[in-house]
């Protein structure tokens, strides 16, 4: 019985969709039946059309299928992937929160395992703050949160943050970067696996 993860991104101009991407490779290595799903775009068009890189990314992305309330009920676990915007989570990722009220209420996200990952501009943007808002969110849902935590050498590698990855935008996604994803990526599933079976 295979565990059913959901990895949500938000992606302005890209890093968080490649984070998603190493993360359901990661889950799928691990055994795991994975979704790549996008949250979707709530800015005006004439914003996003503003900016070459943003209108570049929401092209790249359309053609991934964007998260639904029922995509949560269907998985066992929970990815979630998004830049910060002033220390928190951005308008497009908590809009999509705000729909799934009766999944809440009816306890269909409860007792599932969730991990979140983000991005800044710098090293101290917002990183940490970001994570834990929405492990905030996530502790309403009564999920179960699977934070990296200092259980693998990857994470020292890439700067030693337990609660999950956060990426500086422009770097390069090396192997340190890749291996500290993929270990929180598996752990996710790992654990989901126990509370599943």
């Amino acid at each position: 019985m295979s565990v059913k993860v959901a990895i949500l991104f938000y992606s302005t101009y890209g890093t968080n969709h490649q984070m998603a991407e190493i993360a359901a490779e990661a889950a799928r290595a691990a055994g795991a039946e994975v979704k790549l799903l996008r949250i979707a775009e709530t800015a005006p068009a004439e914003v996003v059309n503003g900016q070459d890189a943003w209108k570049a990314q929401v092209e790249k992305a359309a053609a991934i299928p964007a998260a639904t309330p029922e995509d949560m009920e269907w998985a066992d676990a929970y990815i979630f992937s998004a830049p910060t915007r002033f220390g928190g989570a951005p308008s497009q990722l908590r809009a999509f929160i705000d729909t799934l009220g009766g999944q809440w209420f009816t306890g269909k996200l409860a007792n599932k395992a969730v991990s979140a990952m983000t991005s800044a501009q710098n090293a101290h943007g917002g990183q940490e703050a970001t994570i834990l808002g929405l492990y905030t969110t996530f502790m309403h849902w009564g999920s179960v949160i699977v934070a990296p935590g200092y259980t693998d050498q990857a994470l020292f590698a890439t700067g030693g943050n337990p609660y999950g990855y956060s990426h500086t935008q422009g770097a390069e996604f090396d192997d340190k970067a890749k291996a500290s994803i993929g270990h929180q990526a598996r752990r996710t599933v790992e654990i989901a696996a126990k509370l599943k079976g």
